[in-house]
């Protein structure tokens, strides 16, 4: 990231929230992934109206919120207009297969003349360039799913002196709501974190040796996950233990990798907290190669909601989910006409996440992706 240490403050523990405006339609279901998953295309669509993501209610003062004129943007039509967007990593992962998705599905039903889509691939400078050619190629507003937290300055000032709004989804960035960028919609990963301990002291009944795979670095997804996680077993969970923390980049072969290394350095390690689903599953596999069974012998706790890893939970082979809801189609597009409708909007549109258990993993397995 690049910015002052308060910039980085503040994306790493968002502002008190506004809601989007109340009459969303949207209801709940699924961030941050990246590697090979065997069902990536199988449930990537916007799925139904139970399966989208709703933001969470909150108030705030008005006037605190991104308008067009403090935005320094001229208002356009979407029906019609060049939109971009941006995916960071490869539509190979369950989670981008259903963002990329949910975005194409939305903006043919708002009736965007031409819809423009670039995949980093987890290159930064790749997603630079890619906004970089959007921007050449007429796009009049823009959806971004940052690679990194940091970084984007050059791409983020070539919109705004183009006069392009910049909308970002599921990872945060460092730079200046309403003057850098139009807002952030995204999980509450610190929220997700905390969750997922309290998932983790009940699959273990409170006393167990965890090994963390931790996501990529520079990024506020990983960061609130990590922190999350680790502030709510120390103030509440005196039995559970992190004995490893180790990143496995998102990915789920790194992640098997990364969770055999650890097994086999640690036998003691009796739990696997994974920062998303595909190192999950990734570990999963890690835990059946060192001869032991998932989900019994050793627990795992992940975040994502993709389809394998709720069915590996229905199975007896995970024991917890934590929902974080890659459907960011209708809240973007809905994000976008409340802005160029004159409407306020605020930095930070933090979505409900749900959960899955072994109590309701098969009977919801329709929600994931």
């Amino acid at each position: 990231m690049t910015g002052s240490t308060t910039l980085r403050r503040r994306a790493l523990r968002p502002s008190a929230l506004l809601a989007v405006a109340a009459a969303a339609t949207l209801a709940l279901s699924g961030c941050a992934n990246s590697g090979e998953d065997d069902d990536a295309g199988s449930s990537s669509s916007g799925g139904s109206a139970a399966a989208q993501q709703t933001a969470k209610s909150s108030t705030a003062a008005a006037g605190t919120g991104c308008t067009l004129e403090k935005y320094g943007m001229q208002k356009i039509d979407l029906k019609g207009a060049t939109v971009g967007f941006s995916q960071s990593e490869p539509d190979t992962a369950a989670f981008r297969a259903a963002e990329t998705q949910s975005i194409k599905d939305e903006a043919a039903k708002v009736g965007v003349g031409k819809l423009l889509v670039t995949n980093a691939n987890a290159q930064l400078t790749k997603q630079i360039s890619d906004i970089q050619d959007l921007l050449n190629q007429g796009a009049q507003a823009l959806i971004v799913a940052p690679v990194n937290s940091d970084g984007l300055d050059p791409a983020l000032a070539a919109a705004k002196a183009k006069g392009v709004p910049v909308l970002t989804i599921d990872r945060k960035v460092t730079n200046t709501a309403c003057t850098d960028y139009l807002a952030f919609i995204g999980s509450d990963f610190e929220d997700q974190g905390k969750r997922a301990a309290d998932a983790m002291d009940k699959a273990t009944d409170g006393k167990a040796n965890v090994a963390i795979l931790l996501g990529s670095s520079g990024n506020n997804v990983t960061d609130l996950r990590t922190s999350g996680f680790l502030d709510q077993v120390k103030a509440k969970y005196s039995g559970i233990k992190v004995v490893a923390q180790q990143t496995g980049d998102f990915d789920r072969s790194k992640g098997q990798q990364v969770a055999e290394q650890l097994l086999q350095s640690n036998p003691d390690i009796d739990a696997i907290y994974a920062e998303n689903d595909e190192m999950g599953l990734g570990a999963m596999q890690a835990v059946l190669s060192a001869g032991k069974q998932p989900g019994k012998d050793v627990k795992i706790v992940s975040i994502d909601g993709t389809r394998n890893a709720v069915q590996a939970l229905a199975d007896g082979q995970y024991n917890a989910v934590i929902e974080s809801n890659p459907r960011f189609g209708p809240l973007a597009f809905k994000t976008l006409t409340d802005f160029y409708a004159g409407q306020e909007i605020p930095e930070d549109i933090i979505i409900q996440d749900s959960e899955y258990d072994q109590d309701n993993a098969e009977k919801n397995l329709g929600n994931a992706f």
